[in-house]
């Protein structure tokens, strides 16, 4: 556990000229400003530094806009994107005067999360790894007006590429759906990829591995080792900053969207979870795929609330293009040890006790990782409270059902309305323990029907090709 004592003297020790005071925002994009390093003391930890909080969305109003950033000592590293030696500090965010959390601030419902979880008694950890993908792209336009709109991506290594003049075009371009672990020259961002790692085990995050993803155009994924909620959540937030800021250094750019390109792959955030009690794993058991009674009640938790965990862990219109079948996308609400068109997966590579998991499939990568996680485990802690049985396990290929069959198997919310229809209806779970507020959900509801109202008000390109000549 680090000190503010002990990160001021790293600091120092590192020549650090500013410090950058950064916290993530209600829908999971880091905020920050700076200050000379001078301006940084012990009493900073516990007092806050004060900014205004009715500039940043989903939070205060211009009447009581003062609020206090109040820096993590554990999360303090030297930034290294910056030109200027420079301290970062991750912030929870207080009152001003009490000092007391916000509770609208991610990171502190991420906190009350772990601290919810520690009073059931059930367990004293919940550990996290999400496996977030993205893409790497070479050139990125859109616009979007009264009278018009388009969007292009582009990418080297894009199949659409192929008779590209590039003076020469050497062929080597990834076809749709081909793109899992192709090695170089058809792999092209090896050594992107590779630097981006080596920044983050600099920050301090277990790298375990990195690969090309199944779509083509530089679709990626970069694994961590799983931590507890609210670290696993602070290392995301450091994933997408390494990442976009190593692609923009080779002079592209990095893409978290769920589904940028028609036709292929999207991209997705599965994520593993257990729970762990003085230090022993609970999900490990003589039950289905090796598990806990414990553990399928978690996951009969997560499926009974998946419709409404979409409209937090799928927050965007963007989302509900990736979750449709056919391109691995979990819309399928079943568990099965192995299968990946089931929403709940078993890993089986180990069977040891300490690797038993859940991995959860359908949250994509727009995800507040904070908000996410917290929602994940309160669905988890109501199966395991309510014995909730994830029924029976489905062990076929989903997409090769016959209809009768796949008819009894339930679905994902289709689009982001619908998900925030169900979580208007299934919220209760979320806020036991004063974990998520009711302020907070109908905030969260109000801004993304928003969100949603404004893709469906505005034509469609593909509108005018089918309906033009009408």
């Amino acid at each position: 556990m680090s000190t503010p004592k002990s990160v001021i003297e790293m600091a120092k020790n590192e020549g650090a000229k500013m410090v950058d005071i950064k916290f993530v925002d209600t829908f999971g994009t880091w905020q920050h400003f700076s200050m000379p390093i001078a301006e940084l003391s012990e009493d900073s930890f516990s007092e806050g530094l004060g900014f205004d909080g009715s500039s940043i969305r989903g939070w205060k109003s211009i009447e009581a806009s003062d609020m206090l950033a109040m820096p993590d000592p554990d999360t303090a590293f030297i930034d290294p994107f910056c030109s200027v030696p420079t301290l970062s500090l991750t912030c929870t965010i207080a009152e001003t005067g009490t000092r007391e959390p916000y509770s609208r601030d991610p990171r502190g419902i991420a906190q009350r999360a772990e601290k919810y979880l520690t009073s059931t008694g059930i367990a004293d950890q919940a550990f996290f790894g999400p496996e977030a993908e993205f893409f790497i792209f070479d050139n990125v336009q859109f616009d979007s007006r009264s009278n018009g709109t388009y969007y292009s991506v582009d990418s080297d290594e894009g199949i659409w590429n192929t008779g590209r003049d590039e003076m020469p075009n050497l062929g080597y371009k990834i076809r749709h759906k081909e793109g899992y672990f192709p090695v170089a020259p058809a792999d092209t961002q090896q050594d992107i990829r590779t630097e981006m790692c080596l920044t983050m085990e600099q920050l301090g995050i277990k790298i375990e591995r990195q690969h090309h993803e199944v779509a083509t155009a530089g679709q990626a994924e970069i694994d961590y080792r799983f931590s507890t909620l609210v670290t696993s959540a602070d290392w995301m937030m450091i994933y997408k900053y390494v990442v976009k800021n190593v692609a923009r250094k080779h002079g592209k750019s990095a893409c978290f969207m769920p589904k940028p390109l028609f036709g292929d792959n999207g991209s997705g955030m599965h994520t593993h979870q257990s729970l762990w009690k003085k230090g022993k794993p609970l999900f490990a058991g003589r039950e289905y795929g090796g598990l806990s009674e414990m553990a399928l009640y978690y996951a009969g938790g997560l499926l009974k609330h998946a419709r409404a965990l979409c409209a937090i862990c799928n927050p965007t219109t963007n989302s509900y293009k990736r979750l449709v079948p056919g391109y691995e996308a979990p819309v399928n609400l079943a568990y099965s040890a192995r299968n990946r068109s089931a929403a709940v997966r078993i890993p089986t590579y180990s069977e040891s006790p300490k690797s038993k998991r859940l991995e959860y499939r359908p949250p994509d990568p727009a995800a507040n990782p904070y908000l996410a996680f917290a929602a994940l485990l309160m669905a988890g802690l109501d199966g395991i409270q309510n014995k909730i049985e994830p029924g029976e396990p489905l062990d076929k290929n989903i997409y090769e059902l016959p209809p009768e069959e796949l008819k009894k198997v339930p679905n994902v919310a289709g689009s982001l309305g619908e998900a925030l229809d169900c979580l208007e209806k299934d919220y209760q779970f979320l806020l036991k323990g004063d974990v998520f507020t009711e302020d907070f959900l109908d905030m969260w509801i109000s801004t993304k029907r928003k969100e949603h109202d404004a893709l469906r008000l505005r034509p469609h390109p593909y509108e005018f090709f089918l309906y033009y000549d009408v």
